[in-house]
């Protein structure tokens, strides 16, 4: 039972909790008497184990797991006849100086979640984006795709694509293959050295002096020359070092991109290979895509303008489990790229700031689905995935593969709420159209 309830600074609360010491006994026996049904010890049958040994083996345990329970209920009970809504996990310890008779006397502190204002919608601006696509960002793209299939010849060497020119020393936009080895005083250092070790030059895979020394040479022919690593070089014992290289090239290639005919839109996905039905496919995808960009866009700046007209203190807990959530998903993600980030310590502040803006959003969001009737529907989550399932060759495998997972549901459910919000929000605030151009859209990123 609660026997009173404090206020402290702001969201945090203190609760004393008194638990009667009879409840806790007569649970503790009832549990012991069950698993003395299945105990087990040398010499006698299972079930057959006397009370005493029963209660040897496992009253400690069991007295932890009531004492929990019990406690647990009281918290739950008492935070529901005050009506607090508690936002993370509370800290319950016995209470100093307090003892009841026959009883056990705790305190425990958490947090709730605030009250929100949320300021006149009606007042605040958002900007709408809006992109054109014409028929330059299609060939922009059709390059881009032509790049992405590039093979490489031999240069000299005759095939049906050509030769590569009369030229065959290694210039911009070749790849070479060289062997190399590097040295700093004369001692060859760690990682300054590899056979067979093939580049693009002008793709930035190499340091720019390192690049510029290779162009020119042919196959077979070698070059040694003096280069200084950058100050900020990864490798600290290289950075600022001025070293030698000695390279020896072993093969020039050329680069051959394919010319956009009926082959090159069959490979497209275009069956009869018609280079209309091509680019009529490639503007569709992009307007896919335009239409998602400028959704993200349109979402962030109706997000931010919520965080400024909203006014909420943001608990603790939920600060601290977001930072922690925000540190364990880079963490993986630097492990899926190979590091070994296991021991490494991450600043403690270092993702407050992110979290404090997630944390904040989700309130602001909670509050205005539940105020205003936000929730997802059942035909919008359909509507959603069909949309989406659009860009793939089999879209009912798409429907089948969220249908199937609960997870994977609530994660777009989320998403169709999202939508739901900030359609809300336009048809109230002040809407600004604004023209973004098709390159700045497609590079830019934007935080949800």
């Amino acid at each position: 039972m609660a026997t009173e309830v404090e206020t402290l600074e702001k969201l945090e609360r203190r609760v004393t909790l008194t638990v009667a010491l009879a409840e806790i006994n007569s649970e503790v026996e009832k549990r012991l008497k069950v698993r003395a049904r299945t105990a087990k010890a040398p010499g006698f049958r299972p079930g057959k184990v006397p009370m005493k040994m029963v209660a040897a083996q496992y009253g400690p345990m069991v007295e932890n797991e009531v004492m929990n329970d019990k406690v647990g209920l009281a918290f739950v009970q008492a935070t529901s006849a005050n009506n607090l809504r508690v936002a993370g996990y509370p800290r319950i310890e016995a209470k100093p100086g307090e003892a009841v008779e026959g009883s056990l006397v705790f305190q425990a502190t958490f947090e709730v979640y605030p009250e929100l204002k949320i300021g006149d919608l009606s007042a605040i601006e958002i900007e709408q984006s809006r992109s054109d696509i014409t028929d330059a960002e299609i060939d922009k793209t059709l390059e881009i795709l032509r790049k992405q299939r590039v093979h490489y010849h031999t240069k000299g060497a005759h095939d049906a694509h050509g030769d590569g020119g009369p030229d065959t020393s290694a210039q911009n936009g070749d790849r070479v293959t060289i062997d190399f080895v590097g040295k700093l005083d004369g001692v060859e250092f760690a990682g300054g050295k590899a056979d067979d070790f093939p580049f693009v030059i002008g793709e930035g895979r190499m340091l720019a002096d390192f690049e510029k020394a290779t162009i020119g040479l042919k196959k077979g022919e070698s070059r040694t020359f003096p280069m200084a690593f950058p100050e900020d070089y990864h490798a600290k014992d290289l950075a600022g070092k001025n070293v030698e290289f000695s390279i020896t090239v072993k093969n020039v290639e050329w680069a051959h991109m394919p010319e956009v005919d009926a082959d090159f839109a069959r490979s497209l996905g275009i069956p009869d290979g018609d280079l209309q039905k091509m680019r009529d496919d490639v503007r569709a995808n992009l307007e896919r895509e335009v239409g998602n960009r400028i959704k993200s866009r349109t979402k962030t700046s109706v997000l931010d303008a919520l965080v400024k007209v909203a006014e909420l203190d943001v608990p603790k807990a939920l600060l601290e489990q977001e930072s922690e959530r925000l540190a364990s998903m880079t963490r993986e993600d630097m492990k899926q790229r190979g590091m070994n980030v296991n021991d490494m310590p991450f600043p403690a502040d270092l993702f407050t700031q992110q979290a404090d803006r997630r944390v904040r959003i989700g309130l602001i969001l909670s509050e205005l689905v539940k105020a205003n009737s936000l929730q997802a529907t059942a035909e919008q989550i359909k509507a959603f995935i069909e949309d989406f399932a659009k860009a793939y060759e089999d879209p009912q495998q798409v429907l089948k593969y969220y249908y199937s997972d609960r997870n994977r549901l609530a994660d777009v459910e989320a998403m169709v709420v999202e939508e739901n919000v900030v359609k809300f929000v336009l048809e109230k605030a002040k809407v600004k159209d604004v023209t973004v151009a098709f390159d700045e859209l497609m590079n830019s990123q934007n935080e949800g």
